[in-house]
């Protein structure tokens, strides 16, 4: 499943990208760091060796009077006498090369230039075409000849740079798998102090979408001090919802009833045979029984809890089917038969009463139209990461249907007196009152199966 880019990252996501963006950014640092240290270190030994051999030579080389440099017997290291070997000895005045170890004849080491005595100079690695890249350590010198005027030469020591590299490149490897290591290991430890850190979090939705399915009532109090007083808060407002949906249920309930009351003695006097016009009884009486409609439709909206964030779930099929079984009693004398197509599974997440006065109304009214059958469907509404599913209900009929000039009408909020009673009474108002009060969705068509009426109603997932 791919994840939805308009989605913000959770905390967890956005501290590790944070803390792999800082170590990446950290470690780099470091890594140059000591790759650069350990370069010039490296670097400034080779420059200490080169200078070693130099003072090698110097200590053993001789010069007669005529200016002839005697060689010393034997070299600083074996390798100068050795062709190819990567470390060489020059020595040269402005006139040219003057001598050359066995390992530098017949090559050129790169031009290094000819210094004035006592100066020292180091570069490298420079390309040389017949030696490659070397380094080359160069020195003043002048020679001081019996008898004689003082020989300016220049001293070349130069060691390819092969072994420096190599030593280097293996630096290098062991530095890159260290640092990769430890900052795996530091990222993989930092997510596990971030997931014990944020723990609490996870538990306060864990806890929330328990109370959102009913399974739980309200969040724990053991909680630490920084997540404490949310929690306090999310029961808070649990409680205080449940206390105003009873609150208003038991106002409207009252005052239905309190009108109930003398409607039924105002009744009551005029059913027996008050001393008036035949008229007038039958105007008020009229008046009265639909007086008694409203408040009876009052108090049925008034026990409609509507739809709660916190509620316990439903089972549906139990008293779906009880509902259609005493209903299939009722009309036994106009054998109506209805079938069923319900997920045992399926559950709804709001006041039972309100279940039973959904389901009661519309397949109580499908009874009423129907000509000998009617089908009951419930399955549940999937939706990915939702924190609780959705519930579909379809009924059906095979009668005469309602025109589709009427739906618009039949759907209209808020329809009330004659212009809900016509054709389908009092209870399909209540149920689009409970459809609005949940938030649902109620569509009005022909049934393709059975020809007559089709209710759809659907109540979306919570996300």
């Amino acid at each position: 499943m791919r994840a939805d880019p308009t989605r913000p990252l959770s905390l967890l996501a956005r501290s590790a990208w944070a803390s792999l963006l800082a170590l990446v950014a950290f470690l780099g640092v470091t890594g140059f760091a000591l790759d650069r240290a350990y370069y010039e270190g490296t670097r400034t030994a080779e420059r200490d060796r080169l200078q070693s051999y130099l003072y090698a030579y110097l200590a053993g080389f001789d010069m007669r009077r005529d200016g002839t440099l005697i060689p010393p017997d034997a070299p600083p290291q074996p390798d100068f006498d050795r062709p190819g070997s990567g470390l060489y000895a020059v020595i040269s005045d402005r006139k040219g090369t003057r001598w050359a170890s066995r390992s530098a004849r017949g090559r050129e080491l790169p031009a290094a230039g000819e210094l004035q005595p006592g100066q020292t100079d180091f570069r490298g690695p420079l390309y040389g075409a017949s030696v490659g890249h070397v380094f080359v350590l160069s020195e003043g010198i002048a020679w001081d000849v019996p008898d004689g005027k003082p020989r300016h030469l220049t001293l070349h020591i130069a060691e390819s740079d092969q072994a420096f590299e190599r030593q280097i490149g293996a630096y290098r490897r062991t530095l890159s798998l260290w640092l990769l290591g430890l900052g795996v290991a530091l990222l993989a430890m930092q997510q596990m102090l971030l997931r014990w850190s944020l723990s609490p979090l996870r538990r306060v939705r864990a806890e929330l979408l328990r109370v959102q399915r009913g399974v739980a009532s309200t969040l724990s109090d053991d909680y630490p001090p920084e997540i404490s007083g949310l929690t306090r808060g999310f029961n808070t407002i649990i409680r205080a919802e449940r206390e105003n949906l009873e609150r208003q249920r038991n106002t409207l309930s009252d005052l239905a009833h309190s009108l109930k009351t003398p409607l039924a003695v105002i009744r009551a006097r005029f059913e027996s045979g008050a001393d008036a016009p035949p008229q007038v009884c039958h105007d008020v009486l009229e008046q009265v029984r639909r007086m008694d409609g409203i408040v009876a439709y009052q108090l049925s909206r008034s026990a409609a809890k509507g739809r709660q964030t916190f509620a316990a779930p439903v089972r549906v099929a139990p008293h779906a089917e009880s509902l259609v079984l005493g209903l299939e009693k009722v009309y036994a004398a106009r054998q109506v038969l209805c079938e069923f197509d319900i997920d045992p599974d399926a559950h709804f997440y709001g006041s039972e009463g309100d279940l039973l006065e959904i389901l009661g109304n519309l397949v109580e009214n499908a009874f009423k139209w129907a000509r000998s059958r009617v089908l009951l469907s419930v399955h549940r509404v999937h939706e990915a990461a939702a924190l609780r599913e959705g519930l579909e209900i379809l009924v059906e009929d095979d009668g005469p249907g309602i025109p589709p000039e009427r739906v618009e009408h039949l759907l209209q909020r808020g329809a009330r007196g004659d212009e809900r009673v016509q054709g389908h009474g009092i209870g399909l108002a209540i149920v689009v009152d409970l459809v609005h009060a949940y938030r649902a969705e109620l569509a009005v068509s022909r049934s393709g199966a059975l020809g007559g009426a089709h209710f759809r109603l659907r109540f979306p997932p919570i996300r």
